[in-house]
């Protein structure tokens, strides 16, 4: 338990301070080398999440997680409950990225076109994922709990230009991945982090308007039925229907932040 509460403080620490410590923004992208040494690569990061109820939420669109914002907008918030957990870390020196995951969070890196490295879920059993936990004082026998142990670790080498992807079940239930793929692969080698944006809108957008579409054939709905649980036919226009539509969601948005 000591070990888990100090990872969550870490978890914690970092969404509070955006990843500014695992991950490098466009602000200080260009650091102050000389002329004859290259630049070291980093990352461009951008970021956002829908709240679960729009009508009831304080939260403001376009940062990220409903539950993630709740605890940096709420600095004496306990963190009691559990989370998965995707973490990655650039060593700028050698282009290497670590990684360690637990649960059904994860990763995506593109180059090319193509996918190059993912991480791959951690279940228990069907829609119960590996998770860090925090229960309530004498509830700890109730919950299913795992160690940072746990977690998947991987590392390997990077190139400038790939795409990642870290993102929640929220987006790997709901998005087919040649979906994820179409879009990530537009945005090979760009570093406009209003373009990179509008990338993460989209993905956003479109996971969240699939989980409400009771007729598509989701990869949540995929394994649902290897499980023998009953789950609706493909429809193939609604998955092209929510493309099209974030598709003009990030027209609009460009054109806004370009005016």
């Amino acid at each position: 338990m000591h070990s888990l509460s100090w990872t969550t403080r870490v978890i914690s620490r970092a969404l509070r301070s955006g990843f500014s410590t695992l991950l490098e923004t466009t602000s200080n992208a260009t650091a102050n080398v000389s002329n004859a040494s290259k630049q070291r690569p980093h990352f461009v990061s951008v970021v956002c999440g829908f709240p679960k109820d729009f009508l009831t939420s304080k939260y403001k669109p376009g940062k990220y997680g409903e539950d993630s914002w709740f605890k940096t907008s709420t600095t004496n918030a306990d963190v009691l409950g559990s989370s998965t957990a995707c973490v990655l870390v650039l060593n700028r020196e050698n282009s290497t990225v670590y990684t360690a995951n637990i649960g059904d969070s994860g990763f995506m890196v593109v180059r090319e076109g193509e996918i190059i490295h993912k991480s791959e879920e951690q279940q228990h059993y069907f829609n119960t994922p590996f998770q860090l936990s925090l229960p309530p004082p004498g509830h700890g026998h109730n919950v299913l709990s795992d160690s940072p142990d746990s977690a998947d670790t991987l590392s390997f080498s990077v190139m400038e230009g790939d795409v990642i992807l870290v993102a929640t079940d929220g987006v790997f239930d709901n998005v087919p991945e040649r979906l994820l793929l179409d879009v990530l692969k537009e945005c090979e080698g760009v570093t406009d982090p209003v373009k990179l944006q509008m990338t993460a809108n989209s993905l956003a957008l479109m996971a969240r308007s699939l989980s409400f579409d009771s007729e598509f054939m989701s990869p949540f709905a995929i394994n649902a039925r290897r499980n023998n649980i009953n789950a609706t036919v493909c429809n193939l226009y609604l998955y092209k229907k929510a493309r099209n539509e974030a598709e003009k969601m990030l027209q609009y948005d460009y054109r806004r932040r370009s005016s």
